[in-house]
């Protein structure tokens, strides 16, 4: 599941060696051993899918390369093992860590060249470039989409209010138990909620001229996002009840796998929990506020960076720009975590066999581009908690308010 970048601590390096695993790439007997080692780091399910490529591409270049699992807080293990000097050569992750990644000097600009970066989709190479440059090569894209159960939502809502009708007379029937599902929590849940609010006219953060979040404009807690947020508690728990607390991160997707509810808004990871309960579903672009302005949802990508510490920096340049600008690895990592390649020469090979991947493009065409700026580490708890009292029923202009000088304060720190 997606989970936003929160504030990034310091942990100890002594914590990684629990955390990870590795597999490094022997040479074959009667080979020329390897003049050099290349370090990539990357969560579990990616790893497993990059090994064999790792393989090919040691051999090829007379390289031992480790592969290393990191279970978790992979960000977070990185900084700090960068920092001391024995971080990886690569890191795998989301383009969001980008502004942390940098404000911390720990990944370094890559250069593509205009053919390369014309091979990947417009938004993936936006998302990527942060100041200007150009930070890494991505690999997958990812977006929330609205997933409804055919077989009790037939039709899917025009509008949030649409959706809203339906699960209502679903639940008065009997049918279901929970109108919709959207995890909320008891500490809210700022990415998931994130379509409703630009809908409604909330804003987290205005843009400069080039294009790019300026935190200097930050939008929570203005006149626009406390009258969006004002639609979002007439959902909540003392109006229609479509979001509830009682909802969180551990029991969207069952909620709806379960067949409790015909509507769930969530992205590509509650595919294979979908196809596994047996659910007949379809995934359409998150409905909008009637009247509003369209449900943009976030648009993430995952993609390799260059560690500014690592110690091989060229090998680890020659294998993100030279190797992952291919298809074939781009292919691999969407079979191990199937999601939209970013290669657009990837996604043609996998389409014709996934008949979501053009749905969930078209869920997410449109959609802000997540901010990697490092302003946003101060948004997702204040944010979040805000909504989360909102859905409650606390009143709005104060509870946003506060949060947004509880975000305002943390920024200008």
């Amino acid at each position: 599941m997606r989970i936003p970048v929160r504030a990034v601590g310091v942990l100890a390096v002594a914590a990684l060696a629990l955390t990870a695993c590795s597999d490094n790439t022997k040479p074959e007997a009667g080979s020329t051993a390897p003049t050099a080692t290349l370090t990539i780091w990357a969560d579990d399910q990616r790893a497993a899918a990059l090994k064999p490529f790792a393989t090919q591409f040691g051999a090829a270049n007379k390289v031992d390369v480790q592969v290393q699992a990191v279970s978790k807080d992979l960000q977070t293990n990185f900084v700090t093992a960068a920092q001391s000097g024995k971080g990886p050569d690569i890191v795998v992750g989301a383009h969001d860590w980008i502004g942390n990644l940098v404000q911390n000097g720990t990944i370094d600009p890559i250069q593509l060249s205009d053919s390369q970066k014309s091979g990947f989709a417009e938004v993936a190479m936006k998302a990527v470039t942060f100041n200007g440059q150009v930070y890494g090569v991505p690999y997958a894209i990812e977006n929330l989409a609205l997933i409804r159960n055919t077989d009790l939502a037939p039709n899917a809502p025009a509008t949030i209010e649409d959706l809203v009708a339906a699960g209502k007379a679903l639940k008065d029937a009997g049918k279901v138990s929970n109108i919709m599902s959207l995890q909320v929590g008891q500490n809210g849940d700022a990415y998931h909620v994130y379509p409703l609010f630009a809908s409604a006219g909330g804003y987290l953060f205005g843009k400069k001229a080039n294009g790019d979040y300026d935190p200097a404009d930050l939008g929570v807690g203005k006149p626009e996002s406390i009258e969006a947020f004002k639609k979002i508690a007439a959902l909540g728990e003392k109006g229609s009840g479509a979001l509830t607390r009682s909802v969180n991160s551990d029991n969207a997707i069952p909620t709806f796998t379960g067949g409790k509810t015909p509507f769930l808004i969530s992205g590509p990871w509650a595919v294979a929990d979908i196809k596994k309960a047996g659910i007949k579903y379809d995934i359409t672009p998150v409905p909008a506020f009637a009247g509003g302005k369209p449900a943009q949802p976030f648009v993430g990508v995952q993609a390799f960076y260059v560690a500014s510490k690592g110690k091989s920096k060229a090998l680890a340049n020659e294998f993100i720009t030279n190797y992952l600008t291919k298809p074939d690895l781009q292919v691999a990592l969407y079979q191990a975590n199937p999601r939209p390649p970013a290669l657009s020469a990837a996604l043609d090979q996998v389409k014709g066999s996934d008949a979501d991947i053009e749905k969930w493009l078209a869920a997410g065409k449109g959609g802000a581009v997540l901010p990697a700026i490092p302003a946003m580490a101060a948004v997702w708890d204040p944010f979040g908690k805000a909504e989360s009292a909102i859905v409650g029923g606390a009143d709005v202009p104060s509870t946003l308010t506060g949060a947004a000088k509880t975000i305002s304060d943390a920024i200008a720190k």
